[in-house]
């Protein structure tokens, strides 16, 4: 009986640990149709949530490099440096964390699409885990330009509307390959709260937050996304991307 249960065990945590590769891989090559984030506001919506929510995937090259770099400056600056977690930023969250859990984030780009794509909304450190098990993953399987592609396609830039093209043509009336520097920064600035804050009409939080924004942007440059571009995944380097 004692074996049986010890081989249980084993299998239990060996399938834990195989079972979110295997889902990183399939997603590296196959858009989520659905994902955990969406999941969760559907079965318990919060106030405000729509009945209809707007999604439209668009692939990272019709997204336009000014609402990449604006959410790169907004949310992650090191993302083109860090393997998917910024440690000194991890570690004072959890130096300042209660019993309950981390009640903040310090994520990565990394760390917040594992969240929205893999897991679902609470504050605990087993989640946290959970959630650095993924990243650390991703970015070992789908490299920098696939993370930042599935970011900004599954991210809530509002209720229901996922996704910067339903964002671009919902605020702007725009795809997301034509947007500006400006609207652009406006978007990743409804970022922290979107239930709380609009891309437009510009609240005097957003304006100032935006001219933040812009002034990042401006200091990291192209240069990053080149960085983002020119990085290897696992699968890169060993010629399984094609």
């Amino acid at each position: 009986m004692l074996t049986s249960f010890k081989r249980f065990i084993v299998k239990f945590i060996l399938g834990a640990l195989i079972v979110p590769i295997v889902l990183i891989v399939i997603f590296k090559f196959i858009n989520p149709p659905f994902w955990g984030w969406e999941i969760s506001r559907t079965l318990f919506p919060p106030q405000g949530y729509p009945k209809q929510t707007h999604h439209q995937w668009v692939n990272l090259d019709k997204i336009s490099k000014n609402m990449q770099l604006a959410v790169i400056a907004s949310e992650d600056q090191t993302f083109p440096e860090h393997h998917g977690i910024d440690l000194n930023a991890t570690l004072f969250v959890l130096e300042h964390s209660g019993k309950n859990g981390p009640s903040r984030g310090a994520s990565t780009i990394t760390q917040q699409t594992a969240k929205n794509v893999f897991l679902f909304p609470c504050h605990s450190f087993i989640r946290k885990g959970i959630e650095l098990y993924f990243a650390l993953w991703m970015e070992v399987i789908w490299g920098k330009d696939r993370i930042l592609e599935t970011y900004l396609n599954v991210i809530e830039f509002g209720p229901g509307i996922y996704g910067v093209q339903a964002a671009s043509e919902h605020f702007f009336h725009i795809p997301a390959s034509r947007l500006s520097a400006q609207q652009a920064a406006q978007l990743a600035a409804v970022l922290p709260n979107p239930y709380k804050i609009k891309a437009s009409p510009m609240s005097n939080y957003v304006y100032q937050r935006t001219l933040w924004i812009r002034k990042q942007m401006r200091q990291l440059g192209m240069v990053t996304l080149n960085k983002v571009y020119d990085e290897q995944s696992l699968f890169k380097s060993f010629n399984l991307y094609r």
